[in-house]
């Protein structure tokens, strides 16, 4: 999601009934404050969140949104569909028409999901370059057994891309469940993964992103990111 820069110039002359011209005299008069300071030149850049107020007039107060969702099973990873409930459904907020999904879910895979309004934290949150570890709870149809765990480290061939998937962390759990932590998102990667064993998953539910858990979330619900968890 892109977010909108333009000059303060334009910005003012946009939003009040004062020209290009009139905003050097109203940046010289310290009558422009931006994000709390006077303004210091026409040319600085007002993004999505700057806060803007003109002779004690808000023209722009705009903070970014970080929420979390622990997506259940048979809803959608959009924000509208007309057959199924969305994960927008789900969240209790004002501006939650501002948000977009960062790291979509299938239909049938459970947990967490994130959204926000700041396209910049999500493009940093979904760059390959971050490596930002995303860890699955996963149930499969056939017995695990230690050999999954060498392939997965070792990376997994997909002839369709001709890519070789980075190395994943698997540890078993029990005859039928493991715990995957990848640093990529092919397309359904997971289930194509444990398809290379021709395992099918039969369940599939993210744990985390980063540092930041979806633990004691109960199912459907959603709450605003941490401070903390915001810089994962």
């Amino acid at each position: 999601m892109k977010s909108k820069t333009s000059r303060l110039d334009r910005f003012v002359s946009q939003n009040t009934d004062f020209s290009i011209s009139d905003t050097r005299l109203l940046v010289a008069q310290k009558r422009i404050l931006v994000d709390g300071l006077p303004a210091y030149s026409v040319q600085q850049k007002v993004t999505q969140f700057t806060h803007v107020v003109l002779d004690g007039r808000c023209l722009k107060n705009n903070d970014p949104v970080y929420f979390m969702l622990n997506k259940p099973k048979g809803v959608v990873s959009a924000t509208k569909d007309l057959k199924h409930r969305t994960v927008l459904d789900l969240i209790q907020h004002p501006r939650k028409n501002e948000l977009h999904i960062v790291g979509r879910l299938d239909l049938n895979t459970t947990g967490l999901v994130l959204l926000t309004n700041d396209g910049a934290w999500s493009r940093l949150i979904s760059l390959p370059e971050t490596k930002l570890a995303k860890t699955y709870e996963v149930t499969v149809s056939e017995p695990l057994i230690d050999e999954y765990v060498a392939v997965f480290r070792e990376g997994i061939y997909f002839a369709y891309e001709n890519i070789t998937t980075q190395p994943a962390c698997l540890e078993i759990l029990s005859e039928y469940t493991a715990r995957l932590s990848l640093v990529e998102g092919k397309y359904h990667q997971v289930k194509r993964m444990f398809g290379y064993f021709r395992n099918e998953v039969l369940a599939l539910h993210r744990v985390s992103v980063g540092n930041i858990s979806v633990a004691g979330l109960g199912v459907g619900e959603s709450r605003p990111l941490t401070e903390k968890e915001r810089c994962c």
